[in-house]
């Protein structure tokens, strides 16, 4: 970890509790509304992303094995899953060669045009909240577009998920949600991981582990959430997280460029 305040240390720990929270109840979020508040502690997203990476890999690996495993057979002996499979074939198809050049443009871009680019997506991204107007593909050729341009945000940032959701609002059942997200987030971010060992990147292992227990913690919240989120209208908080986002985008933008 860099060396900070303590107190900078507490939110931190606080912004993990959140960021397993949005993971684990929404089924995406875990950088895209906590990526902003870290980069007003520390401004390097290199730093944050791996940390971010490898407790995707474990808590959204954990949730799917865990539904995975409750699926049963039905007395037909066909097998209940909890993945839309034919949609993680067709959006990988499309999402692996953007995210790979992704991935090489935040190696190579400066750290603050990064900062630049993140908080800029991350305002646009807001602003479809608070008009509760988020994005939505129509077309296999609109679905295609969202998910290379998905791929790439990813790759630099980690905070494609509302591009990636837009499509598959259109092919994948609403039992299925979540698990199907948490399988593409898990590949695309493992390659993600396994670029930054090949670059060299110091992928936070330590720094990792002892913040775990804070992203566990908001896990298990956001586990129970995501339940009531299947059955309640969620807009009122899309609308409230929209505006701490555009207001915190704001804060980042003018760090960044100042």
């Amino acid at each position: 970890m860099p060396e900070l305040a303590w107190y900078q240390y507490g939110v931190i720990a606080a912004i993990f509790v959140w960021s397993g929270f949005v993971r684990s109840g929404l089924g995406f979020g875990g950088a895209l509304f906590t990526l902003p508040f870290l980069l007003l502690i520390y401004n390097d997203p290199v730093f944050f992303l791996p940390i971010i990476s490898l407790h995707l890999l474990f808590f959204a690996g954990l949730t799917i094995a865990q539904s995975e495993l409750r699926s049963g057979r039905h007395k037909d002996g066909s097998q209940t899953t909890s993945v839309s499979w034919s949609f993680v074939r067709y959006a990988l198809l499309i999402m692996i060669i953007p995210k790979l050049v992704g991935v090489i443009g935040l190696l190579v871009l400066p750290t603050d045009l990064m900062n630049i680019i993140i908080f800029t997506l991350i305002a646009g991204y807001s602003l479809t909240y608070i008009l509760g107007k988020p994005m939505a593909s129509n077309s296999p050729l609109l679905d295609i577009v969202f998910l290379v341009a998905a791929a790439y945000i990813s790759g630099t940032s980690l905070i494609g998920g509302p591009l990636v959701i837009a499509v598959a609002l259109r092919h994948v059942k609403p039992h299925e949600f979540r698990n199907t997200l948490f399988v593409i987030w898990w590949i695309l971010v493992s390659i993600k991981l396994a670029a930054f060992v090949v670059a060299d990147v110091d992928i936070q292992l330590l720094s990792a582990l002892w913040l775990l227990p804070f992203a566990a913690i908001g896990h298990l919240i956001g586990h129970r959430f995501h339940k009531q989120l299947l059955q309640k209208d969620s807009r009122s908080f899309y609308h409230t997280l929209g505006w701490i986002l555009l207001g915190t985008s704001f804060v980042g933008l003018g760090q960044a460029l100042s």
